[in-house]
């Protein structure tokens, strides 16, 4: 049996679904490819159509199970928008493992179950809201430990020695790799090469030469008395992040693999929890010539390396990862499910440690993220959501007013609408345009009737 389902099921595995969680339905069945060339019949007319007599062409054809409640299970993935257009998530199917952690296995076949099992049509609330009073405690962010620390011993929780002793094995091993003598360089060298880098950031010189020019215009003290220049271009020339000889032709990123795992595994530990996160895409600007940089039209930074970001409201950065198309960490039902934008938020929150990702967060998203299917996955995990959500994503039957009669309303109007089995809030209010939010916690507060912003979220 084929667990991948990536273009739907099978009949036999239609059929399996049908008795072993004890429901009614339809089924129906693509023609199967004909064995032979042929116009004789494939079975008796007395015989046909009944299931021990079905032929294992037609067992392997792809089926779909259409319920009496006119729900359908074994829709094609291939078009996932439109998969969002329904109240419920069509092509749930228990499968026998998944990628990540194991703890998770059970509690994602468990939530995939029970949207097999409802059958009941989706109940909308006009109007609801969530109790604004009902708050899930947090427990309060503590930053005792580094609340004496400085700047530097910050800084050094992550770039620590044990990455700066892998940069400089790596450098050590790039020079012996390219037949050149060994640079004997040491620790204390590559810290001062880092710390020139990112002052590099924020004082740029048309070229590296020039922090250890002459001009009044161009030398930089801090520069040119803690490095010879011939030194810094040796040890730039040499510098490495892994071994050349290690090559993995599957991962885009291998040449920096290393440090963003080092990177992310500090970022994780350092965490303190606070309950409010946000997910996001960031921009490293690049103009060079990468089979991960990307062009993203209108972004302040047009051209670089994207990044999937999980941040507290504080900029802290929780977890990352570089977008590279097919990741090496991705998690094919994640995608299938969710898309493959907000496929990686799941990854990124399961390898947080066990006692931080069980704590309920709060996270935030905009409208390339967010649909019902996700926040209804979030909500079983224990997780709130907000954010944006696009049209062509909301549920058909969801009894909002359209958008084009929306429109029409003055500035500050706002509906809501609740979907009673998933508890997602849907609020549509009228801005500058049209805005449209889902959430699983947060609702609409009346603030005053005369205002012309009666709805904050």
């Amino acid at each position: 049996m084929d667990l991948s389902f990536e273009h739907g099921f099978s009949l036999s595995e239609a059929l399996d679904i049908l008795l072993n969680e004890d429901t009614e339905g339809d089924i129906f069945i693509e023609p199967p490819n004909p064995h032979v060339d042929t116009d004789v019949d494939s079975a008796d007319e007395d015989g046909s159509g009944l299931v021990d007599n079905l032929s294992s062409r037609q067992l392997l054809a792809n089926a779909e199970i259409r319920f009496h409640n006119n729900e359908r299970l074994g829709v094609s993935y291939e078009d996932l928008d439109s998969q969002h257009n329904t109240s419920q998530v069509h092509n749930l199917r228990e499968t026998s493992s998944i990628v990540g952690p194991n703890q998770l296995s059970a509690k994602y076949k468990k939530w995939m179950s029970s949207r097999i099992k409802s059958k009941s049509k989706p109940c909308w609330i006009k109007g609801a809201d969530f109790d604004i009073e009902k708050t899930s405690e947090f427990p309060k962010p503590d930053y005792s430990k580094y609340r004496n620390l400085s700047i530097v011993e910050i800084f050094e929780k992550f770039i620590d020695d044990e990455i700066i002793h892998h940069f400089v094995v790596e450098t050590k091993n790039y020079a012996l790799f390219l037949n050149y003598p060994d640079p004997n360089i040491t620790a204390n060298e590559i810290r001062c090469f880092l710390a020139i880098l990112y002052l590099s950031g924020y004082n740029d010189l048309p070229s590296k030469r020039h922090y250890w020019d002459n001009g009044d215009d161009m030398k930089n003290i801090a520069v040119s008395q803690s490095m010879r220049r011939d030194r810094f271009l040796q040890i730039c020339r040499f510098f490495h992040c892994t071994n050349n000889t290690e090559i993995n032709q599957d991962d885009k990123g291998w040449k920096i693999r290393p440090f963003i795992e080092m990177m992310k595994k500090r970022c994780v530990n350092n965490f303190v929890p606070e309950q409010h996160l946000a997910y996001d895409e960031s921009m490293v600007k690049y103009f060079g010539r990468h089979s991960c940089k990307q062009f993203i039209r209108g972004k302040p930074i047009r051209f670089g390396y994207k990044i999937w970001c999980l941040n507290s409201k504080d900029g802290y950065l929780v977890n990352f990862d570089l977008y590279q198309g097919k990741n090496l960490k991705s998690n094919s039902d994640y995608e299938k499910l969710f898309g493959k934008a907000a496929s990686p938020l799941l990854v990124l929150l399961d390898e947080i440690p066990d006692d931080k990702r069980e704590l309920n967060y709060n996270i935030y998203m905009d409208n390339l993220f967010s649909s019902p299917a996700l926040f209804s996955f979030l909500r079983f995990r224990g997780y709130s959501a907000i954010g944006t959500i696009r049209d062509n994503r909301i549920p058909k039957n969801c009894p909002l007013t359209n958008k084009t009669v929306f429109k029409k309303k003055n500035r500050g109007y706002f509906e809501t609408a609740m979907e009673r089995k998933d508890g997602l809030l849907y609020l549509r209010w009228m801005d500058n345009a049209v805005v449209t939010m889902i959430s699983s916690s947060c609702g609409s507060q009346n603030v005053d009737q005369n205002d012309e912003e009666i709805c904050s979220t």
